[in-house]
């Protein structure tokens, strides 16, 4: 089979070779990038391949003083600590070739997916500020797609290879396409970080363990607006039933073994 002649079909390593005679799907696997990862329970052995990192609402809204947290008076100032770790550790992630996933709130204008018992969580009383909701400080709709409320917060610069997928849900598995994005691009071990910890950063990764992910959560590069019991009680539970618990450092110092 001559391979000169065929043309890549889809994303390697899960892309099929093909012209008009033949059809090559052996799907051949990426060279192995293996690397070791000290966590709080195990040393882990990562094919850094295989390894992309979701990066969970770090957005205006969850952020930022004039976002829809700070609105209804939550103090944003611990949520804001996730982002000076990710801003040295995302750099040091591309370099080795591992994707940036941005898997933030980016709803539908008219909310129609959206249920009301969701809804719920965000408007409780029925007349405050809730999602698709004009924020006091700017207008910009309440993580609406598109709108400044939901764009990621300005001091961490995408960039364009990075992968962006829009969630509706706590939860980043949940009626999108992050779960057929990662089995086309062949990753099986996920890095998460982000806000809130105990919310969508859980819940995130929680549905990647019970699709059978490898995961791995970045301590510092996770933060949350709730109390600290809520944070100790996701990393007991991650290490308990769901994966590994490590730091910015660790993950630097695997990247710099490839």
């Amino acid at each position: 089979m001559e391979a000169s002649n065929l043309h890549p079909l889809g994303h390697p390593p899960n892309a099929w070779w093909v012209n008009d005679q033949v059809a090559d799907i052996s799907r051949l696997a990426d060279q192995p990038r293996l690397a070791t990862v000290v966590t709080q329970t195990k040393q882990l052995r990562v094919d850094l391949s295989k390894t992309a990192c979701l990066v969970v609402d770090m957005q205006n809204d969850f952020c930022h003083p004039d976002g829809w947290l700070a609105s209804i008076g939550v103090d944003v100032t611990p949520a804001r600590q996730a982002i000076q770790p990710l801003q040295q550790l995302l750099p040091q992630l591309r370099q080795a070739q591992v994707p940036v996933v941005w898997l933030n709130w980016g709803n539908r204008p008219d909310l129609l997916n959206i249920s009301a018992g969701l809804r719920h969580v965000y408007n409780p009383s029925g007349a405050g500020v809730g999602l698709g909701d004009p924020l006091p400080a700017n207008g910009a709709p309440v993580l609406t797609q598109g709108s400044w409320a939901a764009a990621v917060v300005a001091e961490l610069e995408a960039q364009p290879q990075d992968i962006w997928v829009d969630k509706y849900r706590m939860s980043g598995f949940w009626d999108t396409p992050l779960d057929s994005i990662l089995r086309n691009l062949g990753k099986t071990t996920l890095l998460l970080a982000g806000v809130n910890l105990d919310q969508c950063v859980m819940a995130t990764l929680q549905d990647a363990n019970f699709l059978g992910y490898d995961c791995i959560l970045i301590r510092d590069c996770s933060a949350t607006t709730s109390p600290d019991y809520c944070a100790q009680a996701t990393v007991y539970n991650v290490n308990q039933c769901f994966g590994f618990v490590t730091d910015s450092a660790a993950i630097a110092t695997a990247l710099n073994q490839d």
